[in-house]
């Protein structure tokens, strides 16, 4: 299976698309039954409830989208009901929108979900400007919209029951086709023709879409009774197969060595592509894997012989002690030998779990104490009062779409070119973000996706005459839509756009005039709600990354101090160790993605990208130490190697400067640094204890460079 094979299957075997075919029957549904019966506006009606809620039923735990989807009913109910009575003054009408965007998009001080809520109800109110009811209409029509909701809410639920796994399992294949693909660039530091600042660029950004992903199945495995607290086969082989992967991302990060001093040391001897090739083979394998898990089917395995691989590349290795053009030890590639044994070995694990036995099993110590791995929002009402200040980000964000919503709805009163003049408030409602960067991508994609998707729509309607053939072209552009409304923005804009077109032209409208209207409204939202988020109370990432990086050096400093104390014979209590490299992976992926998130504005508010580049690889490349250490302290217990005097003396540097970067970074922040245990006497050092050594000198310079790079960062503030 090639990887474009693969990755059509992780699409349709995946959350995103079975939700897109899910959607697309709860929406298309109300409206042919009640079209039958000689209802037609009454089914839109009920179709449009459906639509609205479907906004928040986003992936996650089944009482989190229940408690989502019933609060967004409640609160389309009543946006429908104010509508209604404000539509019979153009005044209040324009009260009530300034009002419910305000109010509707502070939801989001309680979370991604909760703002989806609100997003939820500011669509139904904006909807409810395209056919107005009149005053005795309005309870009727929140009735139809209250029965679409209802409906869509009682189908996922049935989904759910029917198939109660298949939510974990499709989150649990993304997260190890992602970490597939993270090892498999792992496999360009081998290749002396790839850019190592190249090779780091996409490694951290991979970072950020495993850490996504990990977060997303850890969430919903661990907060699922279902799946963690039921004696089921099924739900015990997802949660050890899920510790499994974040053990072998803690592996395959752990991975990390000098690869220029690899290159120029081993790159004449021509075993590097042969690791190259088995790291490619192993990333592989693992996605297949993750397509197989997705897919809920046993993978029998069709690649090449792993163990032989490794064999023959052990002894290619051995061969090269021999090799008098080698200059240095070979420890280095046996060390890479050993990480990579350990990854076939993690990999055959997962392998082992879905395809053997499991029913005594029993779930790990660190699932059943799952609470602490997973993050808490509070619906505190305390946090919305302690939100309504300019220092709230989600405040800032709540008056910008006040105002951009307020400047759509007077321009689209002004104009009155049609009764599709809503498009420019709705337009706005869904472009305005809270960060400048997602906005102008989402601006850019939308403009875009309009006039491609307008096209498209028109040369179906130009070319294909037969209606039944439309109608089947409408369904499949309605399932493409939706199913990537969670990961490609411009291609749902695309196949949105085309299935509006054909849709209007079977309510006999005009697609070329409708066409010209979509891309005008289109337009104009976009310019109002660019501008809001340029010129109102902007949002710029450089002035976050400040607390990133502060979080990621914290995380950093407290990961380096457990090192420390194993050094110096301490033992650390498993579940604080996986907590510690939790916190690591979370805030580095979240400085990651700030950084690239920064690179998408413009040029004059970017601060020091590249020194703001070399901060994040540095970052990357401590903590990746730090983690190669551990694990070879971890092997090695009970016994802890010794801890010599020149070993103690850099780590005490690295943690002193760490300390001081952080210092810099976020002055009000840094706590005293800590004492490192008292020194012990110690023994000559061994050979073997060199490459502790080393690994500890190596972690000394690359906190010397962070050191650096603060510096400069700190004074360019």
């Amino acid at each position: 299976m090639n990887t474009q094979s693969r990755r059509l299957q992780y699409f349709f075997f995946g959350q995103n698309f079975s939700d897109g075919v899910r959607t697309t029957l709860a929406i298309l549904l109300p409206a042919l039954v009640f079209a039958q019966l000689g209802h037609f506006e009454a089914g839109i009606t009920v179709s449009t409830g459906a639509v609205c809620l479907s906004v928040t039923d986003t992936p996650g735990p089944v009482a989190h989208r229940r408690n989502g989807m019933l609060a967004a009913l409640a609160l389309v109910v009543a946006t429908a009901l104010l509508m209604g009575v404000a539509a019979t003054n153009v005044w209040l009408l324009g009260l009530a929108v300034g009002g419910l965007s305000f109010g509707l998009t502070m939801l989001l001080v309680w979370g991604a979900r909760a703002g989806a809520v609100g997003t939820a109800a500011l669509l139904n109110a904006v909807l409810v400007l395209a056919h107005p009811p009149a005053l005795g209409e309005v309870l009727p029509h929140a009735g139809l919209l209250l029965l679409g909701g209802l409906w869509y809410a009682s189908l996922a639920v049935l989904v759910h029951r029917v198939r109660p796994y298949r939510p974990a399992q499709q989150a649990l294949g993304e997260c190890i086709h992602a970490l597939a693909r993270f090892l498999d660039l792992k496999a360009r530091f081998y290749n002396p023709l790839t850019t190592l600042d190249d090779n780091y660029r996409q490694l951290v950004a991979q970072q950020v879409v495993v850490n996504e992903k990990q977060e997303a199945a850890r969430d919903l495995l661990f907060r699922t009774r279902q799946i963690v607290s039921e004696t089921t086969s099924t739900g015990r082989r997802l949660v050890l197969t899920f510790v499994e992967t974040v053990d072998l991302y803690e592996r395959i990060t752990a991975g990390y060595y000098d690869y220029s001093v690899v290159r120029a040391t081993f790159g004449p001897s021509g075993v590097l592509p042969e690791v190259a090739a088995l790291i490619r083979h192993l990333a592989a394998e693992l996605d297949h894997l993750g397509v197989a898990i997705q897919a809920n089917r046993p993978y029998a395995g069709t690649g090449p012989d792993l163990t032989a691989e490794l064999a023959r590349l052990q002894a290619r290795i051995s061969a090269l002690d021999a090799d008098p053009a080698i200059e240095g030890s070979t420890l280095v590639l046996k060390k890479i030998l050993v990480n990579l044994r350990d990854i076939t070995r993690r990999v055959g694990n997962i392998r082992r779990y879905f395809d053997e036995s499991l029913a005594a099993a029993p779930v790990p110590e660190r699932a059943t104490e799952h609470g602490q791995f997973v993050s808490h929002q509070e619906i505190e009402l305390q946090a919305l009062g302690q939100n309504l200040t300019r220092k709230s980000g989600v405040f800032r964000h709540s008056l910008r779409m006040m105002v951009a919503c307020l400047v759509a709805f007077a321009v689209a009163q002004w104009l009155a070119r049609g009764e599709h003049d809503y498009w420019i408030l709705m337009t706005v409602t869904i472009m305005l973000k809270p960060g400048f960067s997602l906005t102008r991508q989402r601006n850019i994609e939308r403009i875009l996706g309009t006039l491609a998707g307008g096209a498209l729509g028109a040369a179906v309607l130009w070319l294909v005459t037969w209606t039944d053939a439309q109608f089947a072209i409408l369904v499949a552009f309605m399932v493409v839509a939706y199913s990537f409304q969670r990961t490609k923005y411009l291609v749902t804009v695309v196949f949105l756009t085309a299935f509006l077109l054909i849709l209007f032209s079977f309510l006999g409208l005009n697609y070329v005039g409708v066409v010209e209207e979509r891309i005008a409204d289109t337009l104009i939202g976009c310019a109002i709600a660019f501008s809001a988020g340029y010129f109102l109370f902007p949002n710029w990432e450089s002035e976050q990354l400040t607390d990133h990086m502060a979080a990621a050096l914290r995380a950093n400093l407290a990961y380096l101090r457990q090192l420390a104390n194993r050094l110096a014979g301490r033992p650390l209590a498993p579940n604080e160790y996986r907590l510690l490299r939790k916190e690591v992976y979370v805030t580095g992926a979240n400085l990651a993605a700030a950084f690239q998130r920064m690179l998408n504005e413009p040029k004059s508010k970017q601060h020091q990208p590249s020194k703001t580049h070399e901060f994040v690889v540095l970052n990357h490349i401590l903590s990746s130490n730090i983690a190669s250490l551990t694990a070879t302290l971890r092997e090695a217990a009970p016994a802890v190697p010794p801890f010599p005097a020149e070993g103690r003396r850099a780590l005490t540097s690295a943690l002193a400067t760490l300390h001081k970067s952080l210092t810099r970074i976020a002055p009000d922040a840094a706590a005293p640094a800590p004492e490192l245990p008292p020194a012990e006497a110690v023994a000559p050092v061994a050979p073997d204890d060199k490459s502790l050594l080393e690994q500890l000198a190596f972690l000394q310079k690359v906190s010397g460079d962070i050191g650096k790079v603060t510096e400069v960062l700190a004074v360019g503030e």
